[in-house]
C-alpha cells in the first residue's frame, strides 16, 4: 500500500491551534471529521481560509485534512489559513515571497492580558475610594 505524498502545516492563533494537512485529491476538505461548511458556517472565515489556495493553487485538485481545537471560529479559520500557506510554502518554494506580501505567513502574535492581581483584571481597576 503505497502513501501519497502530504505536506503538513501548523498554524496558530491566540489560543487556536490548526494542524492542516495537503494532498493532491478532488477538493474534499474535512474538518475535525466534519464537512468544511459544517464547522466554518460563515462564508468569510471559508474565504479567509480558501484564500492562499484560491491564490498560488487549484482548490479544486487538492484535499485537506484539518485538525483544529481550542479558541473561537474566527481565530481557527486564521490558524488553518496560516498552516495551509505554510503547506503550500513547503511544497512550493517560489510562492513563500508572494504569501509573505499578503500576510498569509504572519503568525498574528496578539495574544489575551493576562489578570493581574490587585486589580479586577488585566487593565481594569477596582473602584478608587479616597475617603
Amino acid at each position: 500500500m503505497l502513501k501519497e505524498k502530504e505536506t503538513i502545516g501548523i498554524g496558530r492563533r491566540k489560543t487556536a491551534v490548526s494542524s492542516v494537512r495537503l494532498r493532491k485529491g478532488s477538493g474534499i476538505i474535512d474538518v475535525n471529521g466534519r464537512s468544511f461548511e459544517q464547522h466554518f458556517p460563515l462564508q468569510m472565515q471559508r474565504d479567509t481560509i480558501l484564500a492562499p489556495l484560491q491564490k498560488f493553487s487549484n482548490p479544486e485538485k487538492v484535499d485537506l485534512v484539518v485538525r483544529v481545537r481550542g479558541g473561537g471560529l474566527e481565530a481557527q479559520a486564521v490558524a488553518t489559513r496560516l498552516g495551509i500557506s505554510r503547506a503550500l510554502v513547503i511544497e512550493n518554494e517560489e510562492i513563500r515571497g508572494d504569501l509573505k506580501e499578503l500576510g498569509y505567513l504572519t503568525r498574528d502574535p496578539r495574544k489575551k492580558e493576562r489578570k493581574k492581581y490587585g486589580q479586577k483584571g488585566a487593565r481594569k481597576r477596582f473602584q478608587f475610594s479616597k475617603r
